[in-house]
């Protein structure tokens, strides 16, 4: 083997042409520009925006800490590409995070998110809108990182996010950044009235669920005074394991469920409400989700409340479908290292959190523009679509990018770009905003 190097530019995620291509589509670069509450007065200071979309296209190619920028900052190709002369430090990108605090994270982000949310196709009957929180394990005294609930590390400071997804579109509408010793419902009715603030117009929920962690007493009957159906996983304690035990009436699914319900008002509870339980007998080849109940040997058992009237089989069916929200965190973790890029202060630490979650929804988009069959999650489009060998080169006065063949080329990415080409940008009609009651 004979080593060599050449002077012209070379990328291995060629493959991302595509993805600015959107980029450029739905004009992203001007969005930042517009509503990015930091200016530098330098003459050789980078523009904050450039700095942003450096950030973001770093994550995109995997980067899991704020140094791993550095793997774009010789990439020439991508530069060109971009259209930035120079490629920010990874303490430029921090810097510029550095620079949030509470004020400017809302006055960042808010337009930005409505910005994606008008270009959000209306689904008939509406979305699914689901909430969960999770656990970013943090290693050192970052502001807001404390001992709190960590199955996976005991112990160990975190911050504890909160999200809500529209589920159907793989969209995130809302989340915030907490403190790792917060409750899993701890301000979820407020966080609530933010998420459904952002749409504008409760139509466009179909159904809010939640798993056990929300069993709250505030959040049934602000759904309730809303009006949106909800389906929420009971917290079983003392009580509600004895009335599930005392179901008498099953309706037998097939030889391993059974389904029953009841009718319970609980301790500081305004009314009765409506609980669904599903018994699954215990199986040797498959582990079980549910709760066991003493009284009840061989069978375990899951509790949904809800202020449905539809068949207990379909309640705990709608909620199943609440498992791609769990899909979508991990994707957030693993895929676009949300939980790694933490910083001393909190909001800048949010901020960086907010971005990535914009991020999320930019590539959810992009495969709908780009006429994609089914949703790939990131980690996926990383490796069918942006990485590309690549090699820059000029045709007169025009930069011209020669993509590998091997790798794909033109062959496969000429069909997304035809797509992003004839995208129609949809105008959301939630832009027509009504009243939200107690919002």
């Amino acid at each position: 083997m004979v080593l060599r190097q050449t002077p012209r530019a070379v990328t291995p995620f060629g493959g991302l042409s595509v993805f600015i291509e959107f980029l450029g589509k739905i004009g992203f670069a001007k969005q930042g520009s517009e509503h990015l509450p930091v200016h530098l007065k330098s003459p050789n200071a980078i523009d904050p925006a450039q700095t942003l979309t450096a950030f973001l296209m770093s994550v995109v190619v995997g980067a899991r800490r704020f140094a791993h920028t550095a793997l774009l900052r010789a990439d020439r190709a991508l530069h060109a590409l971009l259209g930035m002369k120079r490629f920010p430090t990874d303490d430029t990108i921090r810097n510029l995070f550095k620079r949030f605090k509470q004020g400017l994270v809302v006055q960042f982000y808010e337009p930005l998110w409505a910005w994606q949310l008008a270009r959000l196709p209306k689904r008939a009957g509406g979305y699914s809108l689901d909430l969960d929180s999770t656990v970013f394990e943090c290693y050192g005294k970052q502001e807001g990182v404390k001992k709190g609930y960590n199955p996976r590390k005991p112990g160990r400071g975190s911050h504890h996010p909160l999200l809500a997804v529209l589920g159907e579109a793989h969209f995130i509408l809302h989340g915030w950044l907490r403190s790792g010793n917060t409750r899993a419902d701890s301000g979820v009715v407020e966080f609530l009235k933010e998420a459904l603030a952002k749409l504008g117009s409760l139509e466009w929920i179909r159904r809010v669920r939640a798993d056990s962690g929300f069993f709250a007493q505030e959040l049934l009957p602000y759904l309730e005074e809303l009006k949106l159906s909800s389906i929420v996983v009971a917290k079983l304690t003392p009580w509600l394991k004895r009335e599930a035990a005392r179901v008498k009436e099953w309706r037998a699914l097939d030889a391993t469920y059974s389904v029953g319900e009841f009718r319970l008002k609980l301790l500081g509870w305004d009314r009765e409400r409506r609980f669904v339980v599903v018994g699954e007998e215990i199986q040797e080849s498959k582990p079980s989700l549910g709760r066991k109940l003493l009284e009840v040997p061989g069978y375990t058992f899951r509790v949904f409340v809800t202020n449905l009237l539809d068949a207990p089989e379909e309640i705990w069916r709608d909620y199943n479908q609440r498992a791609c929200v769990e899909q979508r965190i991990e994707e957030l973790k693993s895929d676009l290292a949300a939980d790694d890029f933490c910083l001393r202060e909190f909001f800048a630490t949010e901020a960086a959190f907010l971005s990535i979650l914009m991020l999320f929804n930019l590539l959810g988009e992009f495969q709908r523009a780009s006429g994609m069959s089914g949703y790939r999650q990131p980690a996926t489009l990383r490796v069918q679509v942006f990485l590309c060998g690549a090699i820059l080169g000029r045709a007169g006065h025009r930069v011209v990018l020669h993509l590998s063949a091997a790798w794909g080329g033109l062959e496969g990415r000429n069909p997304l770009l035809d797509k992003l080409l004839q995208y129609e940008i949809p105008t959301s009609p939630k832009l027509i905003v009504e009243p939200l009651i107690g919002g």
